[in-house]
């Protein structure tokens, strides 16, 4: 006779059954993990096309400098602001620089710019809002003040605030970058915590005498990790544009590398006289920015506690 736990769907576990054999439980016997992940993402628009989006630019960092159709930074004087044509499809910039090139080139930079720098803010962010969340008090006021302190200012603002102090170079835009998405994320983990701490199994593992450390990391994280990642593909997106803003305004990378921000600032000046170079890098940052976007909602809607409680009761799992 199955015993009513109190818990909610979000927080029950996950049942496990026989498998035909009886060699022991397995969850979700009807079909694999990974075929079950596939099936959520086909069944979900917006995850699909995220997906689509994000792995076109993926596979555009790893390969793109081996199948570029011009060397990215190869200059050719007597080819300056050729329009779009079939031996350069984007045009060309005041150099003779093939556009096409120097965007797929571009991909690299940008996503690994923004991969490190969401990394780091993940690194700074999910212990403190764990912290915050599970000790509460004194504590959870003075870590959230200083994170509304930073959410008050404009990202952009901040970051500027952050690169002029330490220096214009790529290691300080990752820092900066990672400073002003940490509050965000902290307040992702901060909400999860509150919502776990009091559930049965984290008083069952305090009163085992566990450590405060072990019921953060072992209990209490792992079941952050849904919205955790969620966050995570949203907050890409947007260090992309806050590293293509910083370039813009000449604090990210410097010439002549390929990145996406330096391009449209130096065809600034030619917008009118050239506009494929404003447009095309534009047109990359856009796509890239709602990739993410579809991708992270589309992995919300797939990981709805409420959604995934659904499907296992009719499959009476």
């Amino acid at each position: 006779m199955s015993q009513d736990t109190g818990l909610s769907p979000a927080a029950q576990p996950l049942i496990t059954s026989q498998t035909p054999d009886g060699r022991g439980p397995t969850a979700r016997p009807r079909m694999g993990r990974l075929r079950r992940l596939g099936e959520d993402i086909r069944r979900t628009p917006n995850a699909l096309i995220g997906l689509a989006i994000v792995s076109l630019f993926l596979i555009l960092a790893a390969i793109g400098p081996y199948i570029v159709p011009h060397p990215a930074t190869e200059m050719a004087m007597l080819n300056q602001f050729a329009p779009p044509s079939f031996d350069h499809p984007f045009g060309t910039d005041a150099f003779g620089r093939d556009v096409l090139s120097r965007i797929i080139v571009g991909a690299r930079l940008s996503f690994l710019l923004a991969a490190t720098a969401t990394l780091f803010a993940i690194v700074l962010g999910t212990p403190l809002g764990l912290v915050a969340g599970y000790v509460g008090g004194w504590v959870d006021e003075v870590l959230m003040r200083l994170s509304d302190t930073l959410l008050a200012l404009p990202s952009i603002i901040l970051a500027l605030v952050i690169v002029t102090t330490l220096g214009s170079s790529l290691i300080n835009v990752v820092l900066a970058i990672a400073i002003v998405y940490a509050p965000r994320i902290a307040r992702v983990v901060r909400g999860g915590t509150l919502a776990l701490r009091d559930q049965e199994f984290v008083q069952a593992a305090r009163a085992r005498g566990e450590s405060g450390s072990y019921v953060i990391f072992s209990e209490i994280l792992p079941n952050t990790v849904a919205p955790l990642i969620v966050e995570a593909s949203i907050r890409m997106g947007f260090a992309i544009l806050l590293a293509t803003s910083l370039s813009f305004l000449g604090l990210g990378a410097s010439p002549p590398a390929p990145d996406w921000g330096l391009m449209i600032n130096e065809a600034r000046l030619q917008v009118f006289r050239a506009p494929w170079l404003t447009i095309f890098p534009s047109i990359a940052i856009g796509l890239t920015i709602v990739g993410f976007n579809l991708l992270g909602d589309g992995i919300r809607d797939i990981l709805d506690p409420r959604r995934v409680w659904t499907e296992r009761k009719s499959e009476g799992v």
